[in-house]
């Protein structure tokens, strides 16, 4: 069976189209977003959708997902994992592998486009999106929310050092609640992800902060 860019074969089903979609988070004005793109051809045409694409010939999706991500949006460089493989998208009964990642806002640098550029969304305040994306969003969203429960994955979503205020406003937003500042700090302390710098910073009216750095800026599990 031969097959073409963007389809594999299928058992009992013949070739069917694959597709990655990435979800990409970061948090915002107090915010968790995700980064959004408005598509500019049929189906959906101006319609808000996830970026991705089809596979290039002899291309597998990490690598997919690595070159849409930059193409449609200009981000590179950041936390990308793997979520789920979902069936029938959209009208042509394809697969399309979903990914989300995790980046610091002020290190997401957008592609600069006159017609139809990327946007940061509020989770809780998407538009109507295409080819029912917002399934993909609310399965990533409860991976990001499990992943905080067991691993440093937050160290993506903040610069080197930061204050404890600052990482609770991460944690926060991605939990969509607020969490005890005492409970908070305990417990950030004893899992021994985060280790205190030496420097401090002033917040406002407040006495300087002490800052704080991951021990490791690469996943790790606890």
């Amino acid at each position: 069976m031969s097959t073409t860019a963007g389809e594999v074969p299928v058992a009992g089903v013949g070739l069917r189209p694959v597709a990655v979609l990435v979800v990409i988070f970061t948090v915002r004005e107090g915010k968790l977003q995700v980064l959004l793109i408005r598509r500019s051809a049929a189906p959906y045409q101006g319609w808000w959708s996830l970026p991705g694409g089809l596979l290039s010939p002899g291309e597998g999706p990490d690598q997919a997902a690595v070159r849409k991500l930059e193409e449609e949006t200009g981000v590179r460089d950041v936390y990308l994992e793997q979520l789920y493989t979902f069936w029938d998208l959209d009208s042509r009964e394809g697969l399309a592998v979903a990914y989300f990642a995790l980046v610091d806002a002020r290190q997401a640098h957008l592609a600069q486009r006159q017609e139809w550029p990327p946007a940061w969304w509020p989770v809780d305040g998407l538009p109507p999106l295409a080819f029912k994306n917002e399934q993909v969003v609310d399965y990533a969203l409860r991976r990001l929310r499990a992943k905080l429960e067991y691993s440093n994955v937050a160290y993506s979503l903040l610069p080197e050092s930061f204050t404890m205020s600052r990482l609770q406003d991460v944690y926060e937003a991605i939990l969509g609640r607020r969490l005890d500042k005492r409970n908070f700090r305990r417990r950030m302390l004893s899992l021994g992800i985060i280790v205190p710098t030496g420097r401090r910073e002033k917040e406002g009216r407040h006495r300087p902060a002490q800052l704080y750095a991951f021990k490791e800026r690469r996943p790790v599990l606890f």
